[in-house]
């Protein structure tokens, strides 16, 4: 059984080549949005590079496994088609603008230091449910107990959760009568983030199968308690819905009766 830093410190490596070649291809077509994609894919290489340094795997090493990969595969498709059909995210046209300007930074320097190398230590933290639960799942210790049953039920929530709100916004988007609108139906009634929500409920899942593995699985909360941050306090939702009331006139409204996170009735105004 390899020690846990040891493991930890490889998958860093894998991710910081994967990373700087990413980074290298940003340069050459002067686009840096195809990272989102990039941040469901990484947690699965750094889940499987876990799981391949592991002797003898379980049965809770590959149940942390393949929700990783269930989970992150689908989204990476989707963010990557999503890329290709419509360009440049205008998120991070902003903010490479903005630290260039601010910096003084050429566009490659940018590129590396604000986004890439921004967003690797952050991707290896989130993920650290499933690599410190696979590797402390290594052996004998592979029972799933009540705790790991839970655990997966609400990752697998968070998975449909989040498929079927991105199925609900790509056929309304693809409506061209619904251009300019906000959608306020579906999963969208009840959250203004079906798709956030989804995410964190996956990733609360995983930890909840990984913490029954013992201490390297109740340590690795670091990582839903940094998501669930991230997506509503940090770059996920306030990032995206200052631009959102700025490009739709009902948004306003919509904010005000429906619920920012978690699953709520609609209020009534």
């Amino acid at each position: 059984m390899t020690d846990v830093f040891s493991t930890l410190a490889l998958n860093g490596v894998a991710l910081m080549v994967a990373i700087l070649l990413l980074w290298a291809y940003s340069v050459r077509i002067r686009d840096v949005s195809f990272i989102d994609a990039f941040w469901a894919f990484g947690m699965v290489v750094l889940a499987w590079a876990t799981w391949a340094q592991s002797a003898n795997p379980g049965a809770r090493s590959n149940l942390i496994l393949g929700l990783t990969t269930l989970w992150g595969m689908r989204l990476t498709i989707h963010l990557w088609v999503r890329w290709r059909a419509h360009g440049e995210d205008p998120r991070y046209t902003k903010i490479m603008a903005s630290r260039m300007e601010k910096k003084g930074w050429s566009w490659a320097k940018t590129s590396l230091i604000a986004v890439f190398l921004t967003q690797a230590p952050l991707l290896f933290i989130t993920c650290l449910p499933a690599q410190l639960g696979i590797w402390a799942s290594e052996g004998g210790r592979t029972v799933i107990g009540p705790l790991g049953a839970v655990g997966a039920a609400i990752a697998l929530i968070g998975i449909a959760f989040e498929t079927i709100g991105d199925a609900q916004l790509n056929a309304f988007r693809k409506d061209p009568a619904n251009k300019g609108k906000v959608l306020d139906t579906g999963l969208w009634r009840y959250t203004r983030h079906p798709n956030y929500f989804g995410d964190a409920c996956t990733w609360w899942g995983i930890w909840l199968i990984a913490a029954e593995s013992g201490l390297p699985g109740w340590i690795s909360i670091v990582g839903p308690l940094f998501l669930t941050f991230t997506l509503t306090k940090w770059s996920g939702k306030p990032l995206l819905e200052y631009g959102m009331k700025k490009t739709r006139p009902g948004y306003a409204e919509y904010v005000a009766r429906t619920s920012g996170f978690f699953p709520l009735p609609p209020k009534k105004g």
